[in-house]
């Protein structure tokens, strides 16, 4: 064709999310010829429509919360003569603000990398090379020496419940510009729980609908009672063993019809219900099928240095399996950068912690007691709670029934998994996931003069509880 160019190059990224853009990066830091393809924006779902813009929504809910409060009943010598106003489509536009300062640092460290951003759609021909149709118009043909996947997932549509009109995901549900005043969330997992609550937070009467017959089932039962304690002292509706079954219409009024366990159906109104119930690789319409690539169920298959069945392909993130996160996507990414570049390199990590925003904040890395019993372990644990910390009660972080909880072999004391409920806990998870990465034992973080004051004590703390000498709480 007339309009189509040519490029060849070293590496070739498709995908330009979390575990796409770190991969170009470092590749270009190696002195590779590097070229990444995306269309729907550098940063992809995390930085775009996921992880940050779903955390800046959070975060103003929760301020819009707290102000709530303070107007109706002063507080810490604290009140306001009035309650807050709450502008829907001005904190969408704040949020957006965080999103595209963060978008164009994507494109200024790829440009200082020495890396070529292409901003179009690639359809692969074979395992090595691609069409791009180009977003400015005209095709661009790129052959690569390798070639990264980083596509990504996408949201789970309901066969019976497709997007649309009231019917929305989570990418909607951070572009409403209106608030509902009636809000059924279908799916309790992460995803569903933290737009749910923030929804709760600012004003909207919700209802969560699951069909399993526990909240977020990564998290063992102990860990997310808090939660559930929080849903029910805000009056958030939380039907478990319950299935949606469809939208109904009467008059101006919509209605999910749902079904329990036990066959009995009821009706819930709603002015939007967000289907959150998981999300999948998105391995449609760019050629998978073209390039030669084994598969694992729904995922393609990879070894421990993310290689492919065909030689020179690399498959990155979500397209690859659980656990379907950004940071796992990261570490991936610039791990393959550096095996194309000759380095001795494998992905293969102790733990990769994992993190609920929800009220409060879960955290889980590594095993949980009966996981680690179920492997056969004779295993010690160690909890703390936040009311015991200084550094929590003064945040107000002490009362929700948080704690941390460590898990160790009995035999050696090596530490097996840190799991930690409460607010603000999100920022311990890379302590924890340190500490499994290092083989640390119940020794070694006790042992760690932890700063006071700290949320970071609680951890030493239930290292200390686990070996049944805790300075802060009755043994």
């Amino acid at each position: 064709m007339a309009d189509r160019k040519t490029r060849h190059c070293q590496v070739l990224v498709v995908g330009g999310g979390p575990g796409g853009y770190p991969a170009a990066i470092r590749a270009g830091q190696l002195g590779l010829d590097t070229v990444i393809v995306d269309k729907h924006g550098l940063g992809g779902t995390c930085l775009n429509r996921g992880c940050i813009p779903s955390k800046a929504f959070i975060h103003a809910a929760t301020q819009y919360e707290a102000m709530r409060h303070l107007a109706d009943k002063s507080h810490m010598g604290l009140s306001l003569s009035a309650p807050p106003q709450l502008d829907m489509a001005g904190l969408t536009a704040w949020k957006d603000t965080i999103v595209s300062k963060l978008t164009k640092g994507v494109g200024q460290l790829l440009k200082a990398a020495k890396v070529e951003a292409v901003n179009g759609w690639a359809v692969f021909k074979n395992a090595k090379t691609c069409v791009v149709e180009l977003a400015e118009g005209g095709e661009l043909e790129i052959t690569a020496e390798h070639v990264i996947l980083a596509t990504g997932s996408k949201e789970t549509e309901l066969p019976f419940m497709p997007f649309g009109g009231k019917v929305i995901g989570s990418t909607q549900a951070l572009e409403l510009a209106e608030l509902p005043e009636k809000l059924v969330v279908v799916g309790a997992g992460y995803i569903g729980l933290e737009l749910g609550i923030a929804f709760a937070k600012l004003g909207s009467a919700v209802t969560i609908v699951e069909a399993l017959d526990r909240i977020v089932p990564l998290y063992d039962a102990e860990m997310t009672r808090p939660v559930v304690q929080w849903l029910k002292k805000n009056k958030v509706g939380l039907h478990l063993n319950t299935r949606a079954k469809g939208v109904v219409e009467e008059g101006d009024k919509t209605f999910l019809e749902v079904e329990t366990k036990d066959g009995d159906s009821k009706r819930l109104e709603a002015d939007r219900i967000l289907v959150a119930v998981g999300r999948k690789p998105l391995t449609d319409g760019w050629g998978l099928e073209a390039m030669g690539v084994d598969m694992d169920g729904p995922f393609v298959k990879i070894d421990e240095q993310c290689r492919t069945a065909m030689r020179g392909v690399y498959a990155i993130g979500d397209l690859t399996g659980e656990p379907l996160l950004a940071h796992r996507a990261t570490a991936q990414g610039e791990a393959v950068a550096e095996i194309i570049a000759g380095k001795t390199r494998r992905f293969d990590p102790a733990a990769i912690a994992a993190v609920c925003f929800t009220e409060p904040e879960l955290v889980g890395a590594g095993l949980t007691p009966d996981e680690a019993r179920a492997k056969g372990e004779r295993v010690i644990t160690g909890k703390f709670p936040l009311a015991a910390s200084g550094r929590a009660l003064t945040m107000e972080a002490g009362g929700d029934g948080g704690f941390v909880r460590i898990t160790a072999r009995e035999s050696d004391h090596v530490i097996l998994g840190i799991h930690a409920a409460g607010q603000h806990v999100s920022e311990l998870s890379g302590e924890f996931a340190l500490a499994l990465e290092m083989g640390a034992r119940l020794e070694d973080v006790a042992g760690t003069i932890h700063v006071h004051p700290t949320l970071s004590e609680a951890f030493a703390e239930s290292a200390m509880a686990a070996l049944g000498h805790p300075i802060h709480i009755s043994a």
